[in-house]
């Protein structure tokens, strides 16, 4: 007679062995430190940005030597004291907040429309347009986009050739503050539509339903029911915005040419123009507190909790 098949296959031993060797290496009792095991990789990275700011915060404290190009041994706050007296960096400053703060709105205007009829589209053209529209920029490089703006907006460029087609004298589109904002209004858009989408779709479609069979115009269901439910969306998108435009520098370096500079363009100079890694430091420590502070104030106003990207709320 045929041996009768094991009814315990080979490969369920080996992964029996290979439980049992886990086990071996790995008890239960240590169970309690997978979570933390997970986090350790976020803890690394963490633990690495605070000692570099620490560092930051060391150089800060010390100044230049213009003789030797060194380094103080001694603290001062001298480059604190420098960075709020001067008018050059307040000037920056200002305009690197005002203009984080106007693309922001701008950004958001523009990001929310293009959100919704993504989400309640329902012809699948149109949403796959709106998507492939959406994440094509996500291909070419900001660097890319701000030179492809100097071409189309330049003395000789697409828009002032399209202008000298009706007899209108070219005009200085570049260089200039609102060339940087314009820059960044379409580099941050695609942010803003990926945060406001969730929101977006997190919100059911028969409560605008329902507040159409109820005689609710289009206006007032947009006022009542679909802007306060986005506001999770709005929130978030508004934090990505403004954190990246009071950092970026890319944009204000291109199309600024070097008289629109951002408190990143500042900074870059310190360290790499004029050597002074101290200044350098202090802006850099600046921006972190700025940014911050910015972020504390939208908890404080809308709570941390607004930031939830769960189901809306019936």
């Amino acid at each position: 007679m045929r041996a009768a098949k094991s009814a315990y296959p080979l490969r369920w031993r080996i992964m029996d062995a290979m439980e049992a060797f886990a086990a071996f290496i790995w008890p239960a009792r240590f169970g309690r430190a997978i979570p933390w095991l997970m986090l350790a990789p976020a803890l690394l990275l963490v633990g690495l940005l605070v000692l570099g700011l620490i560092q930051i915060g060391d150089a800060s404290l010390r100044t230049l030597d213009t003789t030797t190009f060194l380094m103080s041994e001694s603290y001062t706050f001298a480059n604190y004291q420098r960075a709020f007296s001067e008018s050059l960096f307040a000037a920056i400053a200002w305009r690197s907040l005002l203009g984080a703060l106007i693309v922001t709105v701008i950004t958001l205007i523009l990001a929310f429309p293009y959100a919704y009829v993504m989400v309640r589209t329902t012809s699948s053209i149109t949403r796959k347009l709106l998507l492939i529209a959406l994440f094509l920029p996500f291909f070419i490089g900001q660097v890319v986009r701000a030179y492809g703006w100097l071409i189309i907006l330049g003395n000789q460029g697409m828009v002032n050739e399209a202008l000298g087609l009706v007899g209108v004298a070219p005009i200085r589109l570049l260089y200039n503050y609102w060339a940087v904002l314009f820059g960044l209004v379409q580099y941050m858009l695609p942010f803003a539509v990926l945060m406001l989408a969730p929101a977006l779709m997190a919100i059911p479609e028969e409560l605008e339903a329902a507040a159409g069979s109820l005689g609710a115009h289009w206006v007032a269901t947009f006022r009542h029911i679909v802007l306060p439910l986005a506001r999770p969306g709005l929130v978030g998108a508004g934090l990505v915005v403004v954190t990246l435009s009071l950092t970026d520098f890319a944009m204000p370096a291109i199309l600024g040419g070097g008289s629109q500079d951002f408190i990143a363009n500042a900074i870059y100079d310190q360290f790499f123009r004029t050597s002074d890694q101290g200044l350098g430091s202090t802006l850099a420590l600046l921006l972190v507190a700025v940014g911050s502070l910015l972020v504390g104030l939208v908890f404080t106003v809308f709570g941390a909790g607004t930031l939830a990207m769960g189901r809306a709320r019936r």
